[in-house]
């Protein structure tokens, strides 16, 4: 009967208190706070994904998780600083998708596959080519158009040199016979303040950081990166479906350790982030934000990044794209 009594005790908790029951994932990691390495700054869609889901994380590992935001030289400057951190569980690092163009694009003093271990694919989603409210492009034709008016002369502003939303950008040029210029910035936040207010015209960018803009109407697509249309966009074509053939460039988010790192903590920082993304409601945050949870293995996650380097790094070293382009 006690026992009876305890079992509908602990049904009558709830799922929530229940989750609370289950030891920490943290085991064996360094007794410390845990440095999440954001090699971007405040404002930008890496920092804001790594804040939705960082409380939880460190529930479930039992332990602070402190974001250390890096920002500079398109996420270089904090993987440069995540590269030299040692293999005990210590410091992570929550990438983008420059993470892969900078391998081709910098000189950089180390190579992502052998200074880091993938953790987690977190999410991926579309990028978009938005224009100010008060320009005149109505579509994407309109800025080919003007493109070849009066080449070089129309400006589009992305997150920093050499990352997807430029590459991206850049091979939609050679594949259109057109040319606009590049303004990069030191981050997402920087830029899309820039382009909310009207400081430049164009802007290629992951949706996360802009959708409430595009919601609010003072930012307007032109065109995704996905091959068809996007959910995240609703109404906006593709540049596939807008005469760019098979072109596909989404974006993503990667968690990665050190290499080094006890596989036993990769494994237990895996769990816990996959657990994490796939709570209802952190997913629904992070995916109303214009991406989709991903939450795959490390060996998922290694096999993609990977694939990226090359795809990338091939278009990159045809277009002769380097950091100071």
């Amino acid at each position: 009967m006690n026992r009876r009594h305890a079992l509908l005790g602990l049904a009558g908790l709830g799922a929530p208190a229940l989750l609370g029951l289950k030891p920490v994932l943290g085991q064996g990691f360094p007794d410390r706070p845990i440095r999440l390495i954001v090699p971007w700054p405040p404002g930008g869609s890496t920092d804001t994904i790594a804040r939705i889901y960082q409380p939880r994380l460190a529930e479930l590992l039992g332990r602070p998780v402190v974001i250390d935001n890096r920002g500079g030289a398109s996420g270089a400057t904090g993987a440069i600083e995540a590269a030299r951190q040692p293999g005990d569980g210590s410091s992570w690092i929550f990438v983008y998708d420059t993470q892969a163009t900078n391998e081709t694009v910098m000189r950089l003093p180390f190579r992502t596959m052998e200074a880091f271990v993938p953790v987690c694919h977190v999410a991926s989603g579309p990028l978009a080519m938005v224009a100010h409210q008060s320009n005149p492009y109505r579509n994407f034709q309109d800025v080919i158009d003007a493109a070849r008016r009066t080449p070089d002369t129309v400006n589009y502003a992305t997150s920093g040199v050499g990352g997807l939303a430029h590459v991206s950008t850049t091979l939609l040029q050679q594949q259109g016979n057109f040319r606009i210029t590049h303004v990069p910035y030191r981050g997402g936040g920087p830029a899309v303040a820039d382009a909310v207010a009207g400081h430049v015209p164009l802007f290629m960018t992951n949706v996360v950081i802009v959708s409430q803009h595009i919601r609010a109407g003072t930012l307007r697509p032109l065109g995704v990166t996905t091959r068809g249309e996007s959910r995240h966009v609703p109404g906006s074509r593709s540049f596939a479906q807008q005469g760019f053939g098979d072109f596909e460039a989404p974006t993503w988010w990667a968690m990665l350790g050190r290499t080094g790192t006890p596989d036993a903590l990769v494994r237990q920082m895996n769990e816990a982030l996959v657990r994490t993304l796939n709570e209802p409601a952190i997913k629904t945050r992070i995916e109303e934000q214009g991406c989709d949870i991903v939450a795959s293995s490390p060996e998922e996650c290694g096999r993609f990044i990977q694939a990226e380097i090359a795809k990338w790094g091939h278009v990159i070293t045809v277009n002769n794209i380097r950091a100071d382009s």
